[in-house]
């Protein structure tokens, strides 16, 4: 029986953190050590979390930096498999830990990620976009790479190849582009699931959506991107989604789905506008 660090990442979940860790600590065919990563939480979080074993990492209050907060918790990890789970995120099959690392015993696999499901209440273009990112067939989109809610990797290889820090968000993409241009593998492991969505607002969607798009920058730095192209881009998104609602018989919900997909293109392009800015003066700066 293989044993695993699982790293929890916590901020303010009292209301899923139980259910999450009950279902963590229901795994079978693995022995698991729990690092909780605690980022300021003053709910009923710590409390919580106190009744499951666990090794603590505290990270103090404002100063939450996801891949240097992950490299931390790496560092600390006793063991050579490391395992992510979001603390929003319900393991549904005992299995499901047990699934996602066993394509790590191939010496060209370094990582995988499971395969995310909707919560029951997810938005209808939420629904689309995890049906789109996490396939029931196995066979992935070239736009997914590595996704850290439900994810493995091996520490030896981390070690070779730490999550970035150059920029806010995004940082397992960036670890999973950058490990794969050294010729290893990231596999998708369609059978290990877990329940993971967000219902954005109009307004979480514009930041995550900016910092996407700063990270972008840094994760693909020959990439350019237009305001042309950012127009083309929302109007092939917009179309794509309105097919889909219409198709799911909820043609009412497309005024704001034209707001959503504004917010989702335009928000991206004025992350990657800006971060361009920044790290160009960075680099003349550096050549100066």
């Amino acid at each position: 029986m293989k044993t695993i660090t699982v790293i929890v990442r916590t901020f303010n979940v009292e209301w899923i953190i139980d259910q999450a860790l009950t279902a963590l600590m229901k795994q079978k065919g693995i022995h698991l050590e729990l690092m909780i990563v605690d980022s300021g939480s003053s709910d009923a979080t710590l409390e919580m979390v106190k009744s499951y074993p666990h090794q603590f990492l505290a990270i103090e209050s404002g100063t939450y930096f996801p891949g240097k907060v992950l490299n931390r918790a790496i560092e600390k990890a006793r063991t050579e498999l490391i395992v992510f789970i979001n603390s929003d995120v319900v393991l549904l099959d005992p299995y499901a830990l047990l699934r996602l690392i066993q394509p790590l015993e191939n010496t060209q696999v370094v990582a995988s990620y499971g395969r995310q499901i909707i919560r029951p209440e997810a938005d209808l273009w939420v629904r689309h976009d995890y049906e789109r990112a996490f396939t029931t067939t196995g066979n992935q989109p070239e736009w997914m790479h590595y996704s850290l809610p439900i994810a493995s990797m091996k520490k030896s290889i981390w070690e070779t190849q730490k999550f970035y820090t150059d920029a806010w968000g995004s940082e397992d993409t960036q670890w999973g582009v950058k490990i794969k241009s050294k010729g290893y593998k990231i596999a998708y492991v369609k059978d290990a699931i877990a329940m993971h969505s967000h219902n954005y607002t109009l307004k979480q969607l514009a930041s995550r959506r900016r910092i996407e798009g700063e990270a972008d920058v840094y994760i693909y730095p020959h990439k350019s991107l237009s305001l042309i192209s950012t127009i083309l881009s929302f109007g092939a998104s917009f179309l794509r989604e309105s097919f889909y609602y219409i198709q799911n018989k909820h043609s009412e919900g497309i005024f704001y789905l034209l707001l959503n997909r504004i917010v989702y293109s335009w928000s991206f392009y004025k992350g990657f506008l800006s971060s361009s800015k920044s790290k160009s003066k960075i680099t003349f700066g550096n050549y100066q």
